[in-house]
Parts: structure tokens; sequence; C-alpha cells
């Protein structure tokens, strides 16, 4: 059986950030993506049989699928297809679930079944996602993206119960400071969000939940409190004449005036009029 390189033909396509091809008609051929999948970086396949039937053998595993069941199985090896009918590849970069080398394993080679459970919600999601991907603009399509990593997630989450996320002690704490940064750096943006962070990170929102669940603050309030911090410090500054109350929550990324002024005074215990007036008569007996 011959090797081929299916990148190098050009016969994938994106959707986001997730990589598609697909192999029609009566196929028996080995599929190689090492060193083409996501520009080198380590990643995963998750192969569903959309029409027909057919299996997949990586190493010394084969499953066999019908219509609507998928595997799941590392994109860096090659594998071998043999299908009748149409078989969707999707390849995902490995850190978009936070899956380590042990939990990637534990989920290879175990057929998913796409007629019951979750496997159904996923299986049906993703034939959704192969049919009208050509047909997305960039931004919709990282939104699907995002939602098949959300599935994903959950799938893994049902199938590791005890999975937490796969990074190594050195990469949680990076990844989280570029988060972190990202924030800070887009903190004016109203569309900041925990779904567009974990789009812009290529990320499912469940595991952006997870990076943070050990710390003080979800990602949530964290955005909120580095709009509240911004807020005050212009408060501060403004003095009577300075920007509306309003004009400056809304620079700050509230788009409710009435929403900033109810966190305002939950977090400092005051009216954000309350802490210009205080600020200022601090400035003018100092």
């Amino acid at each position: 059986m011959s090797m081929i390189n299916i990148f190098a033909e050009g016969a994938s396509r994106h959707v986001g950030y997730v990589e598609i091809f697909t192999v029609d008609g009566t196929a028996d051929r080995r599929m190689d993506g090492a060193g083409d999948i996501q520009r080198g970086e380590s990643g995963f396949v998750v192969a569903l049989q959309h029409r027909g039937a057919g299996a997949i053998t990586q190493g010394n595993r084969e499953v066999a699928l019908t219509a609507g069941d998928f595997v799941i199985f590392e994109a860096a090896r090659p594998f071998d297809v043999r299908s009748e009918g149409r078989l969707v590849c999707f390849v995902v970069p490995r850190h978009a679930l936070g899956l380590s080398d042990p939990d990637l394993r534990r989920l290879t080679g175990a057929t998913v079944r796409g007629d019951q459970g979750l496997g159904a919600l996923v299986s049906s999601f993703l034939s959704e996602l192969a049919a009208g991907g050509a047909d997305w603009e960039p931004e919709v399509g990282e939104r699907l993206a995002g939602k098949a990593m959300d599935l994903l997630a959950g799938l893994v989450a049902e199938q590791l119960p005890h999975h937490q996320g796969g990074d190594t002690e050195g990469a949680r704490p990076a990844l989280l400071g570029r988060i972190k940064s990202f924030i800070l750096e887009n903190i004016a943006d109203p569309d900041l969000t925990p779904e567009s962070i974990a789009r812009a990170h290529h990320l499912s929102v469940r595991y952006l939940h997870k990076l943070f669940q050990d710390e003080e603050l979800t990602v949530g309030r964290l955005i909120q409190r580095c709009r509240l911090e911004k807020c005050r410090d212009e408060l501060g500054r403004g003095g009577p004449s300075g920007p509306g109350v309003s004009a400056i929550a809304q620079r700050w990324g509230f788009s409710h005036p009435a929403q900033f002024t109810r966190a305002f005074r939950a977090a400092y215990g005051m009216s954000p009029s309350s802490w210009r007036a205080a600020a200022h008569d601090a400035d003018a007996t100092g």
C-alpha cells in the first residue's frame, strides 16, 4: 500500500483552526500528515464515517466504523483507511482540549457510537460542519470550530472522568499568562467574553474554564474586575469636569450603565459618582 500525503495534494480545507479532509468512494489508502498537520504541531484526528462503512488502522489497532461512528487518534502517525462511502477527518491541535499524551492514548482506538448519547450529538455536529464548511465566513468558521471543541471536550470529560487538561507544569502557567495578557490588551472590547477568548487561543470554553479553576477569579470575574479597575482609575483622575460616568463605563467595555453602577458599588462600596467626588475632594485638600 503506497503512502499518500493528503496535505501536499491540497485535499484539505479549514473551518477556523480545524482542518478537514475527506475520502470519498471505495478507498484503501495510507494517509500521512506527519510534519504537515497544523504546521508541525502535534494534534489529533477525529475520523467520522459520514456514509457507508469503513475501518481505520494505526499501528496494531484497527477500529470498524459504520455511518455516524467516529474514532480519535494521533495525527502525526500514519494511518490506514478502508472505506466504502465517505470518511471525513477533522484535524485538531492537541492544546485545544489540553490533551496529554496519556489522555490521548486512552482515547485512541475506541469507536464512539454515533447513534447514542453524547456521541450522537458530536457526530451530528461534525457532519454539519463537514457539509457546510466551504460556505462559511472565517469568523463564523472560528465560532463553529469553538463549538465543536466544546462538544469534544464534553466527550473527553465523559470518557476520561478525571481529565483536567494535560498541560505540563510549565505549559499551563505560560498559557494562563498569555490569556491574561490578552484580556488586558482587549479589556475595552465589549465583546470580550470567555467564548471570544477561547476562540482566539484555539481552546474549548470548557477547557478555558478549567485553566482558571485554581485561580482566585473565574475568567468572567477577571474580565469584570479589570474593567472596574480601569473605570475606577479614570474616575479618580478626571474630576467633575471629566467624561461622564456612562461614557467611562462604555469606554471600558460596559454596555449597560445600570449594570456598571451595580458592579462598581458591589466592588468598592459606593457609586461611581461618589467615588469621583471623594477622589476630587482628596485632591483638593491635598
